[in-house]
């Protein structure tokens, strides 16, 4: 029973029977018919079958999931009685945002494979909403108020948002004084990032609406407007901390910060089974992290 969940798996997780076939040592013919004898005793169909791409029905895709849940119960079994229990074994499927994962997931890899040498990483990084269930992810980098419905949330690290400008951009501009002042500015988000929430004295929260300069999907494109002076950003302080320290970036209404709402996350989907490789990577960043984590360190404001 295993073997053919195992394979069911495979084919789902790869996306061709040909790829699957490799990895187990299979002709392609072999896992086809195999496949078919699963459908056939299980009296669904689990399959869409082109000549270009394969993708699950709707029952193919609720009992991939059971089987993934099934499959990493069974390894974690197995640890028990190898001795090993609890190690984190098989493929991790991680996404985050670009420049986060990229700053504060990627450099952090290497010392969680050190110690989990058995654990395969994926990384995806990506910008745009990602459904975990539909591309199979086993964890994302959230950075959000909260957790969607569905989904398990770890926090990990407290997300502060900061305006900031280059000093080139505030000599030919001025600084703004009051939030009003920011109308007359030139302000820089990705899309859906305007209007801000800004938190002002005694925690009340200012809207601040208005388009950006220059319309972009990129957050990574902001952080180099900004820097390159074409006008003023909110950024978090994980993504322009080196530049507030060095003074490549100024803050600018500093009793304004971003809405303190926002926080970090490592979400998955809700499930009875946490795999131990999940469990690892959450335990992983929050020991890296935490509520004052290395990006907010040394910063004066």
């Amino acid at each position: 029973m295993d073997r053919e969940y195992e394979l069911y798996a495979r084919v789902i997780e790869t996306g061709s029977l040909a790829a699957a076939g490799r990895s187990l040592n299979l002709s392609p013919a072999m896992v086809s018919k195999r496949i078919a004898a699963l459908e056939e005793r299980l009296g669904a169909r689990l399959l869409h079958r082109t000549t270009r791409k394969l993708a699950t029905t709707e029952a193919g895709q609720r009992f991939y999931e059971r089987v993934s849940e099934i499959l990493a119960a069974s390894r974690e079994a197995e640890s028990l009685v190898t001795g090993a229990a609890g190690e984190p074994t098989g493929r991790l499927r991680l996404t985050a945002p670009t420049s986060f994962g990229r700053l504060h997931v990627a450099p952090h890899l290497k010392a969680f494979l050190d110690r989990w040498p058995r654990l395969e990483i994926e990384l995806d990084l990506s910008d745009g909403y990602v459904d975990l269930l539909g591309e199979r992810i086993d964890l994302a980098i959230r950075i959000a108020p909260g957790v969607e419905a569905g989904l398990t949330g770890h926090r990990l690290a407290p997300n502060r948002r900061l305006l900031c400008a280059s000093p080139a951009y505030l000599k030919q501009h001025g600084a703004p004084a009051r939030v009003q002042d920011l109308r007359r500015h030139r302000l820089l988000a990705a899309e859906r990032q305007l209007p801000w929430r800004l938190q002002g004295k005694g925690g009340q929260i200012v809207t601040v609406p208005g388009e950006s300069a220059v319309r972009t999907n990129s957050s990574e494109v902001v952080r180099e407007l900004a820097i390159a002076g074409l006008g003023i950003a909110l950024r978090s302080t994980w993504d322009v901390g080196n530049e507030l320290r060095s003074g490549v970036l100024q803050v600018v209404l500093p009793d304004h910060p971003g809405a303190a709402d926002v926080n970090i996350f490592a979400v998955h989907p809700v499930t009875n089974f946490v795999t131990a490789g999940v469990r690892a990577f959450v335990d992983h960043l929050r020991a890296i992290y935490g509520d004052a984590p290395s990006w907010d360190r040394a910063l004066k404001v």
